[in-house]
């Protein structure tokens, strides 16, 4: 099976074996001036939230692509590797687009991401059977569910177009995570909605993707047109009739 290319994680956080609160990049922080313009560019005022919006992408796709490989090889029902096939698929796309603005807005993206990030990673890989499966989905829906109102915010306040367009894409792909996370049946939503809401204070190094090495070659998330997997917003199920 393809793989992405340098997402290996490193051996001081596999042996942590505490299981870590999920918490999506920064999101504790959410206090970013949404307003300070850090550059002009020909597609519009670029503001730190929009920058660091840009770096969260890429760094969800580093621990999720990997995580949905783990999923799809390891999940033990049909619906947990549906749902490896479209973290794989999704956070592709949304690498590539990455990758595509970033040099146009000047952006330095991360080749690895956070060590939290990373732990979430390992804590998943410790577990077998169905606790492998409750665990990853736990982390994985407290997560996207952090990040949907970060997409919203950006998507409302930005107006800079390359970085509208990366939050559409993310808004259909996260709504997507979402969506084949609960078909699992393995969602717990009061432990969901409380991990949501009261995230743990933890030190901006673990929350941080570390700099790639000078001169380092963009880590590309393979793409994968051979699972066949729409990760676009998805339609609702017709209610019963009468409801």
């Amino acid at each position: 099976m393809p793989a992405c290319r340098c997402l290996s994680r490193p051996r001081s956080l596999e042996r942590r074996a505490a299981i870590v609160h999920p918490a999506m990049l920064g999101i504790e922080n959410t206090t970013t001036n949404t307003s300070r313009v850090i550059a002009n560019t020909p597609y519009g005022p670029l503001t730190e939230a929009d920058r660091d919006f840009v770096v969260k992408v890429r760094a969800a796709g580093l621990w999720e692509y990997p995580l949905g490989e783990m999923t799809m090889q390891r999940g033990t029902t049909k619906e947990m590797k549906t749902a490896g096939e479209h973290l794989i698929v999704g956070h592709a796309g949304l690498d590539e687009m990455c990758r595509k603005i970033a040099p146009e807005l000047n952006i330095t993206l991360p080749n690895q991401a956070s060590p939290q990030q990373q732990q979430f990673v390992a804590t998943v890989d410790s577990k077998t059977g169905k606790e492998f499966d409750s665990t990853a989905v736990g982390i994985m829906r407290v997560t996207h569910g952090q990040i949907f109102p970060t997409i919203a915010k950006i998507r409302a306040s930005t107006q800079n177009t390359l970085v509208r367009q990366l939050a559409d894409l993310s808004n259909d792909t996260v709504l997507d995570h979402i969506t084949v996370l609960e078909d699992t049946g393995l969602v717990n939503y009061d432990q969901v909605n409380f991990q949501q809401t009261a995230p743990p204070k933890l030190p901006k190094v673990e929350l941080t993707p570390p700099a790639p090495q000078p001169g380092s070659p963009v880590v590309v998330l393979t793409p994968r047109p051979d699972l066949d997997v729409n990760t676009s917003s998805p339609v609702p199920a017709p209610s019963p009739t009468g409801e």
